[in-house]
């Protein structure tokens, strides 16, 4: 039986590309065969705690990946085609991100430790694609650029009231306040997240509050929302637009930030469920164009998802060389593993065009000379 797995692991990667114990630094380096039943049987949740658990390993794990999902061998996997079926079903009856559930990806992913997330990311700590098509050479100079554009989108001007959902650990709401001279209010569900940017902001005309955007009931002459609707879950997209809706004066326009995949579906892949992002949701453009229509005019749709994985992969460096500093009592080896392999993902994701990365420009409709930045 075990010569079966081996059997249809090689077959399966050699139709991407990908040799076992090869020399390209795409190629997998196996440790204990026992990785090709654990990854046959158990699709990418498998797969990936087979990497946790050191059973293999690609000098370029990116390059692997993005052979990997290009290739689409996860559509030729039984369990994973199964735990599709599960999921659409599950889906259709099951709210994964109520108010009460909406915290699990906080203390799952985004608590996991202010130090590791500040070593990982550029100053603003900005947790989202940079935006590098206007020269940025740097992490920290696409990731201004990528604000700056926000803001040149949304036309803010001094005085203005902002609102920032999913205000992460303040980089966006601090630089608003400080480059453009607006008030901010942000809201996010993360206590380490809050707690930082309280402390980032402070002297500055910003606002950080512990708080669901369900909760919010009050007026904004702008509102932005970067790399948070991943988590807000089809069945709440209704709920969120009118939400948004309600929160935006008359004139002022919304700009969502956000992953997207290119066909509708459910999307959540079982390792990044575990261990990663519980109860994600990356929406489709059919599923955000269907349910913000009734609220909102489209006024813009900006696709820049290549810069995704260039952002990622300026992550994994500075992941890997400040590893060694981090504490390893916390982040221990099977932690670092869980992470690269995390990254390598991500990365592969863009680099595969699966995954977009949209600006959604949305307004109600009550203005004629909107412009549309690039």
């Amino acid at each position: 039986m075990a010569s079966f797995f081996k059997d249809k692991a090689v077959q399966l990667l050699n139709d991407v590309d990908i040799q076992i114990n090869g020399d390209r630094p795409w190629d997998i380096q196996v440790h204990d065969e026992r990785v090709f039943r654990r990854a046959v049987l158990g699709g990418s949740l498998g797969f990936g705690e087979a990497y946790m658990d050191g059973w293999f390993d690609a000098p370029e794990m990116d390059e692997m990946f993005m052979r990997l999902m290009g290739g689409g061998i996860r559509s030729q996997l039984f369990i994973e085609k199964a735990s599709r079926k599960l999921q659409a079903i599950h889906n259709a009856f099951a709210n994964r991100q109520t108010v009460d559930r909406a915290g699990d990806v906080a203390v799952t992913h985004y608590d996991v430790g202010n130090d590791l997330f500040e070593r990982m990311l550029d100053p603003l700590m900005m947790y989202s694609c940079g935006y590098w098509q206007n020269g940025a050479e740097d992490l920290a100079q696409s990731q201004t650029a990528k604000l700056d554009l926000i803001a040149r989108k949304l036309e803010l001007q001094p005085g203005m009231k902002v609102l920032d959902i999913g205000c992460g650990w303040g980089g966006a709401a601090y630089h608003m306040a400080k480059a453009y001279g607006v008030s901010v209010v942000g809201v996010t569900i993360s206590k380490e997240q809050a707690a930082l940017a309280e402390a980032r902001v402070a002297g500055l005309d910003v606002e950080i509050r512990l708080e669901d955007y369900r909760q919010l009931n009050e007026r904004f002459d702008a509102i932005y929302s970067i790399g948070m609707f991943e988590h807000v879950g089809a069945k709440n997209y209704e709920t969120y637009f009118k939400t948004a809706r309600a929160c935006l004066n008359p004139q002022g326009r919304f700009l969502l930030h956000t992953i997207g995949d290119h066909h509708a579906g459910p999307h959540l892949d079982p390792w990044v469920n575990r261990y990663i992002f519980p109860n994600g949701h990356i929406p489709s453009a059919t599923e955000i164009a269907r349910t913000a229509e009734p609220h909102f005019v489209i006024e813009d749709w900006h696709n820049f998802g290549p810069d995704y994985d260039k952002t990622v992969m300026a992550w994994t460096r500075n992941f890997e060389a400040a590893y060694a500093d981090l504490d390893h009592s916390r982040y221990d080896d099977r932690f670092r593993r869980m992470w690269i392999f995390y990254l390598a993902s991500a990365a592969a994701g863009f680099r595969a065009r699966i995954n977009q990365l949209w600006q959604v420009l949305l307004s109600q409709g009550d203005r004629t000379d909107i412009p549309v930045w690039r």
